[in-house]
């Protein structure tokens, strides 16, 4: 099969998915791309459509559900919905781009039954709740009872890990990242 593949990642929140995928997004050599989400939130700044974003109204949002156009999708508040168009990602495939895709766990799962053997699914996973309690903690940016809600978000999410293809485990940054970097080299080359 010709063009990309699909690259996959989630992770609890502090689990340093973000971190680990701009350090993935180096190399050059492996022609990496972000897949461009749909939201129903206004653009902000300087932001436009098509970019950063699709942008669209609530009302078009839920038209595109109704019609199956979204590989995944979430209302994350009332009319504030967030989702993958899967015309967006086989257009971006079909022009030999590999996507990576930055999504929770059920979207992970939905994009990963799609694209098969097409998509890597890799799960980035904390030491421990411990350790991501004292990372939240650590970030200065939340409150207490939000922090209680992110670990509880991540007690769930640590659930799907075994229905991932890889599951690193990110005690240590440096190793996390090699090891990524090593199932994506592998995967892209099969």
């Amino acid at each position: 099969m010709e063009g990309g593949k699909v690259i996959l990642f989630s992770a609890p929140s502090g689990s340093g998915k973000s971190t680990i995928i701009a350090e993935v997004m180096k190399h050059a050599e492996w022609n990496l791309h972000f897949s461009i989400s749909a939201t129903s939130r206004p653009p902000r700044g300087s932001e436009q459509d098509g970019v950063e974003y699709f942008f669209l109204s609530p009302e078009a949002f839920r038209e595109k559900i109704e019609a199956g156009e979204f590989l995944e999708y979430e209302e994350v508040y009332h009319d504030r919905y967030y989702g993958t168009l899967k015309s967006q990602v086989d257009r971006q495939l079909a022009a030999g781009e590999n996507v990576v895709c930055d999504v929770d766990v059920l979207g992970g799962q939905n994009i990963k039954r799609h694209y098969g053997q097409r998509a890597l699914s890799l799960f980035i996973q904390p030491p421990s709740l411990e350790e991501l309690r004292r990372r939240l903690e650590g970030r200065g940016t939340d409150a207490p009872q939000v922090i209680d809600e992110r670990i509880a978000r991540a007690e769930y999410e640590l659930s799907f890990a075994p229905q991932f293809d890889v599951t690193v485990v990110n005690d240590d940054l440096p190793r996390a990242v090699r090891e990524v970097e090593q199932r994506i080299s592998a995967f892209l080359t099969e």
